[in-house]
């Protein structure tokens, strides 16, 4: 019989996992920590065994490092590893690193392919093949075909656990397999028809087994025109085609058109989570791969580069003030308002740019229409120009008493601002055509850019003021 300690502790209520705003709550992970230090497996279990992965990835990213391996190691066969998918790169590998090999093993066995290749892909070589070294030979091979496929591609992302059936089978022998085979995928979507071979002939989506007739055979009824994805695609082009067909699971096949997996739409949502957060990244000149558990040393490192290359562009604006150095002398004034002509620009070309970035990731923007919207964004240029140009002049003329020098920053604002809007999406355009990431180069250049085109702008015009 349990003692009243134990009897008041099982009778007390639940601590909140998550507080108002959607936190992690401080208190449950003070409670977690403590068990941790206590080395109370019996605490550990009854609190994290009904949480969801997600919840317990966020947990494992709020404990200190000693503690996130303790943590595993103390819950043993119930912590459920794929909670390591929800984890930073650089939290997930540490921890890794520090569990033995065969627990790693022991652990993925359990997961889909998918999230067991997401688990061990950022893995040096030797770490992962300690790993798959105590994987049972069928499931290492079928593991290490999708890790030798590229980085990004639909073969490190499909799940190879599949439903295949003959063409000769009916739909009611279908139905027969899958409710008397124990070892069926956690979760589908649709079977596919295939030849001996393998060679895909087609696929059933189960609204359509389940409405057809028993003695049917699978081939009159499988779809004709399956969505399918090579496993060599990119995961951003597959993506793509799941948005665009509202597809909900698509086989994958390699290249001899032999089913090898199939790709499901939870799999695509993270890909365009991804996608999004690494062109966010890129545009900001942030290394595609940092974390915000990475160390100040190696977050330093990837920022520096595009840093040095905006420190190398500002020289080059720099030098065209310099060219204008003797009407700056004369009249401290545009010393006070270039600035703004080259920020109002830059503002401008950002907007555009960032348009035309997403719009060239998600497919909108082609040839076919290219023209078109670099029409549109240079008048949006032009048209928000001359609305700003009025008011900011209207403002210098009045705070310096010289309409002329408002009219000269009025007409330079509208030169940049047209540049702006040009140039915005024409830059990320070509870009793209050299077969180049236009969210790692563009900012630079549209920078670049409209700082030049807005200090030349502005000081020429003032230049030409002065000599007249």
């Amino acid at each position: 019989m349990r003692d009243d300690a134990d009897l008041a502790l099982a009778e007390a209520p639940a601590l909140p996992v998550r507080d108002d705003d959607g936190h992690l709550s401080s208190a449950f992970v003070d409670a977690i920590e403590a068990a941790i230090a206590e080395s109370d497996q019996e605490a550990l279990r009854a609190k994290v065994r009904d949480l969801h992965e997600a919840d317990v990835g966020d947990l494992i990213e709020a404990l200190g490092p000693e503690q996130r391996s303790r943590l595993i190691e103390l819950l043993g066969k119930d912590f459920d590893f794929t909670a390591l998918t929800e984890l930073d790169e650089t939290v997930r590998v540490q921890i890794l690193r520090h569990l033995p090999p065969r627990t790693v093993a022991d652990g993925i066995r359990d997961l889909d392919s998918d999230d067991a290749v997401y688990i061990l892909e950022d893995l040096d070589e030797d770490d992962k093949a300690a790993i798959l070294a105590f994987i049972p030979a069928p499931e290492r091979v079928a593991l290490q075909r999708s890790l030798d496929y590229p980085e990004e591609s639909a073969g490190r992302r499909m799940q190879t656990e599949f439903i295949a059936v003959p063409p000769f089978w009916t739909v009611g022998r279908a139905i027969d397999y899958m409710r008397e085979t124990e070892d069926l995928p956690e979760t589908f979507y649709e079977i596919f028809v295939v030849d001996p071979a393998y060679h895909l002939m087609g696929a059933l989506p189960l609204d359509r087994l389940l409405r057809t007739k028993r003695a049917v055979l699978v081939t009159a009824v499988k779809s004709e025109r399956a969505h399918v994805v090579k496993a060599s695609a990119d995961q951003e082009d597959v993506a793509h085609m799941f948005e665009h067909y509202n597809l909900v699971s698509a086989p994958v096949v390699d290249d001899a058109g032999r089913l090898v997996g199939v790709i499901t739409v939870d799999d695509i949502v993270d890909v365009i989570q991804e996608e999004a957060d690494e062109d966010l990244r890129a545009m900001a000149g942030v290394g595609s791969d940092e974390e915000l558990s990475d160390t100040v040393a190696y977050t330093a490192k990837g920022r520096l580069p595009w840093l040095l290359v905006n420190l190398l562009t500002a020289f080059f604006a720099a030098s065209i003030i310099s060219l204008f150095s003797d009407s700056i002398e004369k009249m401290v004034a545009l010393a006070v308002l270039m600035p703004i002509v080259a920020s109002m620009g830059g503002n401008a070309g950002n907007q555009t740019m960032t348009v035309a970035v997403r719009a060239l990731a998600t497919k909108d923007l082609g040839s076919h229409n290219a023209r078109r919207v670099v029409l549109r964004e240079v008048l949006v240029g032009l048209v928000n120009g001359c609305i700003l140009a009025i008011l900011l002049g209207s403002i210098a003329a009045a705070w310096f008493a010289n309409w002329q020098l408002g009219g000269v920053i009025a007409t330079a604002l509208i030169i940049n601002m047209f540049a702006a809007g040009l140039f915005g999406i024409v830059i990320p355009i070509v870009i793209n055509r050299l077969k180049l990431d236009p969210a790692v180069a563009s900012g630079v250049f549209v920078t670049t850019v409209t700082d030049t085109v807005g200090f030349f702008a502005f000081l020429g015009l003032a230049s030409l003021w002065f000599a007249g």
